[in-house]
Formats: C-alpha cells, sequence, structure tokens
C-alpha cells in the first residue's frame, strides 16, 4: 500500500474514446486517476483505465512529476511524440478534465462529480 503526503489529493478526469477502443468496450468511457499535491499541482502518481498494464505504467511516467497546472499543449505534444495508441486524445481530454477540477478545488468552488 502507497502512503501519500497529508497534501495529497486525488482526481480523476474522464474522457470518451472511440466506440473501437477495447477501452470503451471494457470500461465504458476513459478516465485518468490523478494523485497530486493540492497547493502545487504537482503530480505524484497516475493511473489510467487500460487493459493493458504497460500502458499505464508508460503513461503515468509521462505525467509522474509534472503538474496540473502544465499547459495542455506541451502535454500534447508530449503525446503526439511518444504515446501512439488509439486513446492519445483521450488522454489529453481527461488531463484537460483534471486540470477544470483542479481549478475549481483551488478556488474553493464545488467539484461536480458527475461530470
Amino acid at each position: 500500500m502507497t502512503n501519500f503526503p497529508g497534501n495529497a489529493i486525488y482526481i480523476v478526469g474522464n474522457a470518451k474514446t472511440q466506440q473501437s477502443n477495447p477501452i470503451t468496450h471494457h470500461f465504458g468511457q476513459f478516465f485518468i486517476g490523478f494523485v497530486v499535491e493540492k497547493d502545487s499541482g504537482k503530480i505524484l502518481t497516475c493511473g489510467v483505465s487500460a487493459t493493458i498494464s504497460v500502458t499505464n505504467d508508460f503513461v503515468a511516467s509521462l505525467f509522474t512529476g509534472r503538474s496540473l497546472l502544465d499547459d495542455p499543449e506541451t502535454v500534447r505534444q508530449i503525446l503526439e511524440n511518444r504515446y501512439f495508441g488509439s486513446s492519445q486524445k483521450a488522454i489529453l481530454i481527461a488531463y484537460k478534465d483534471a486540470q477544470k477540477k483542479y481549478g475549481r478545488i483551488r478556488c474553493g468552488q464545488p467539484v461536480d462529480l458527475t461530470e
């Protein structure tokens, strides 16, 4: 079991994937769960809804140490240069969704968990 610091929060970013994507068949949608430092947005770790464990490990390596405050354009470029799976677009959308939720948390606004 991993122990996270007391300032860690968990945020899930959601996205839709192509109907033909195995993730869609298995989970119904694509999501990334981010464990982040609440004040800085630094990503401590993350996990994705993937059907292959190496996908989870690889995506986690792309995000761990980054921040939910990073420009989505930078993340898009990283994905386009390093991730060549059918969920590439869904990963970026899930990241942006998590960013939106993190922004609400930082501003003390409620987060709609049904989004």
